[in-house]
């Protein structure tokens, strides 16, 4: 009998080992594709960002922190002395606030979309998540084009409008800040309605009807069944709109005209005309540390509230 129940545990620890490597080697491509494509290049920004910058682009093998001193401060040419320079604290605090303002907009349009969505019959469902998926279809760099067509000063709006009379000369849209928001708005828009709507298709709506017969008033029942139940939802559409709204490049480029300059715009003139490849590595990092404290923070304060509820 001992003989027995041993060789039953020596097989299922060869079957256990077994399915491991078997694990371990399903998993291979994509820890390789990850290595390659992810952990490589993140590895080579960091390694030069601690480089020396050479005359005419490109790195010095010589170990430097310039490149990071260069963020805040500024290097006297006659004396060598550093001076405290805002401007590049200034384009980050910019993009993290078009970031937010993006994703508190997109969070009060996409919600009511995405319970309406929710709420339809299946067939109606499809049609909408077809609809909401369109803009899709063309290349972001059409779309903001587009997007600039429309609200030039010879453009569609400008147009209807002084038809109408209501206004004598048009309205400068274009290269304002204004224009930045409308396109960062209307290019990741949908990043949050798809979340919210698989979150809310998911909503046991027995429990709306549950607290209506409770004489729960409407914004009772939104704000203390609707919502917290769909948390995780609104987490995911934040996420996923925060993050590339702040690292944006074309939007900024084309509806700003490269006059309000955006984290991504930056960095991109330090591989072009700054030919600083280390400060713009250092640069990619900082922002990349900043993020990652902020959903740091930000998911450790939410997914207690997601537990609780």
């Amino acid at each position: 009998m001992t003989n027995a129940v041993s060789q039953a545990a020596l097989f299922e620890a060869k079957a256990a080992r077994t399915a491991s490597r078997r694990h371990r080697l399903l998993s291979m491509p994509a820890l390789i594709i990850i290595g390659v494509f992810g952990v490589l290049p993140l590895l080579i920004i960091c390694i030069y960002s601690f480089l020396a910058a050479a005359p005419y682009g490109g790195v010095q093998w010589k170990f430097s922190t310039d490149a990071y001193l260069n963020f805040l401060f500024q290097r006297d040419i006659f004396d060598d002395t550093l001076q405290f320079t805002p401007d590049f604290l200034i384009i980050y605090l910019r993009s993290f606030l078009f970031a937010v303002v993006t994703t508190v907009i997109c969070l009060l349009l996409g919600f009511p979309t995405a319970y309406f969505m929710a709420t339809r019959t299946p067939a109606q469902r499809n049609w909408w998540v077809l609809l909401i998926t369109i803009p899709f279809w063309s290349n972001l760099l059409v779309r903001t084009l587009a997007i600039m067509f429309i609200i030039r000063d010879e453009g569609l709006i400008n147009d209807v409008l002084m038809g109408l009379g209501v206004i004598e000369k048009p309205i400068t849209m274009l290269y304002t800040n204004f224009a930045i928001q409308l396109g960062l708005l209307y290019s990741f828009l949908p990043f949050m309605i798809l979340p919210l709507y698989a979150s809310l298709e998911k909503l046991d709506f027995r429990l709306v009807e549950a607290a209506n017969d409770l004489y729960a008033t409407r914004r009772q029942v939104l704000w203390r069944v609707i919502i917290p139940l769909s948390l995780p939802g609104i987490i995911a559409g934040c996420l996923l709109v925060f993050i590339p709204a702040l690292g944006a490049y074309v939007t900024p480029l084309i509806l700003g005209g490269g006059i309000h300059l955006m984290i991504g715009d930056l960095i991109a003139q330090q591989f072009g005309s700054g030919r600083n490849w280390p400060l713009g590595c250092a640069q990619a990092l900082i922002l990349m540390a900043a993020v990652l404290v902020a959903l740091y923070f930000y998911v450790r304060n939410t997914s207690g509230k997601i537990q609780h509820g």
